[in-house]
């Protein structure tokens, strides 16, 4: 089997993890042999297949915040082929398991009901040079042998990047879903990913205008930009009425009130802000001194629970405690529990008084739930969060992170009006888009935007 011979290529160790299937020849464009050995290459056109009416993607995942992303648009592709006059789409999901814990993984999957994935790499942490390059070697003989018209990647993580990276040196064409973000820093990872897999994208799906701007002024054609709206903002309103029978509130003893509970949630785990004990010590020290306030919860991320060891911070929070059990709330303290599930954060973000985060996705999902967000860092790639949305940037300094909560708790929520194209309905967009564009059928509603059309 073909699937044998690639294990073999990737020094025996069984990377691969699809259904059995017969193997196919390796068309020219993608042969891995030397041009003496099988001559000049002749690329294939992009989407051949999707030329006689069928397209094959390959849908990308590789941390929690793609798992949100991806969900709809896994809905969006079956509800196509549920449709007789088209029906030829052929969506498999690759999971590189850059996050692979229960926690970060399995339990998204689960909450969202994303089916297991018909291909795990098995990649796992490491520093963002090994892990880039670990997830192209594992995703090359993936591409190789499904063939796929479509490469769609979500998000700006190194698995991002690195899946467009493969697919676009074998001329396979890639979606990014999310694309034109800018923070304009590029000392964050993040940003470089964004950027490099704009740069190698044929269809690119925006969020927001400024992107579109972005993307307009680095000089992207615009017959490959699609306003579409916000995948993540699908996902929660598909998901905001069972979120709200989740029990995660009473299990902690967080008592839910009608407009929001006493408490602050935080989530911190950004590299530039827990990797160097100055702004972490900071903005610990800011949280503790909120806690005399209302409690203070943290679902803790691995990186920044070890940054609390590391640099013998830990004087700031209450020792950790496992999901489903009361969190410990003292004042001068911040609480600290394990990670929990999508429906459960969605609920505690749903029912707090303020959020703090450096997190993107949570400045977009806070500004869908009207409740405030202080974004712990000097920039944001998602401005619309913030002309539109809930979002203050307060950066680390512990006073303008104290003065920005204190200033939320007394302003409370507001009524707001939501950003363009964040209805729920991003993810069939993306996949009219595909459909028109790879397999010439017309989709069943042309709801997006070419950029330059709002």
């Amino acid at each position: 089997m073909f699937i044998g011979s690639l294990s073999k290529l990737l020094g025996g160790s069984n990377l691969l993890d699809r259904r059995s299937h017969e193997p196919r020849a390796t068309p020219s464009y993608m042969c891995s042999q030397p041009k003496a050995a099988c001559g000049e290459h002749q690329q294939t056109p992009k989407g051949e297949s999707g030329v006689h009416g069928k397209m094959k993607v390959l849908n990308v995942v590789g941390a929690r915040p793609n798992f949100v992303k991806i969900a709809p648009i896994l809905r969006a592709f079956e509800a196509v082929n549920a449709r007789p006059e088209i029906g030829r789409v052929e969506s498999l999901l690759v999971h590189t398991e850059q996050h692979y814990d229960d926690a970060m993984s399995a339990a998204f999957f689960t909450d969202l009901q994303i089916q297991p994935s018909h291909y795990t790499l098995g990649v796992g942490s490491g520093s963002h040079a090994v892990q880039t390059a670990e997830v192209m070697r594992r995703f090359e003989p993936v591409v190789m042998e499904e063939r796929p018209d479509v490469v769609l990647v979500v998000g700006d993580v190194n698995s991002t990047a690195a899946c467009a990276l493969t697919a676009a040196k074998l001329g396979v064409r890639v979606a990014h879903v999310e694309a034109g973000l800018r923070s304009f820093d590029r000392s964050m990872p993040e940003e470089i990913n964004r950027i490099v897999t704009d740069a190698l994208s044929d269809f690119l799906f925006t969020t927001e205008s400024s992107a579109n701007e972005n993307l307009q002024r680095e000089g992207h054609p615009p017959e490959k930009v699609f306003f579409v709206g916000n995948v993540m903002i699908d996902s929660l309103l598909a998901c905001r009425r069972m979120a709200e029978r989740s029990t995660i509130l009473e299990r902690m003893g967080l008592t839910p009130k009608r407009y929001g509970a006493d408490y602050a949630l935080v989530t911190l785990h950004r590299p530039s802000n827990v990797d160097a004990v100055e702004p972490l010590a900071a903005i610990l020290d800011a949280l503790a001194q909120l806690s005399w306030e209302l409690p203070v919860v943290l679902p803790v991320h691995p990186r920044t629970r070890a940054r609390l060891q590391e640099f013998k911070l830990t004087h700031y929070v209450d020792p950790l405690v496992l999901n489903g059990t009361p969190v410990v709330i003292r004042p001068g303290r911040i609480s600290l529990f394990e990670p929990v599930g999508y429906l459960d954060f969605l609920r505690l973000m749903s029912a707090a008084r303020v959020v703090l985060t450096d997190s993107g996705g949570i400045q977009d999902e806070t500004t869908c739930l009207g409740v405030p967000c202080l974004t712990l860092r000097e920039n944001t790639e998602r401005p619309v969060t913030m002309t539109s949305g809930t979002s203050t940037l307060v950066g680390t300094d512990r006073d303008r992170i104290l003065s920005g909560a204190r200033g939320a708790l007394d302003n409370g929520r507001s009524a707001l009006t939501l950003p363009p194209m964040w209805d729920g309905h991003a993810a069939e967009r993306i996949v009219d888009v595909l459909v028109e564009k790879v397999t010439g059928d017309v989709p069943r509603q042309a709801f997006y935007h070419t950029a330059g059309s709002e």
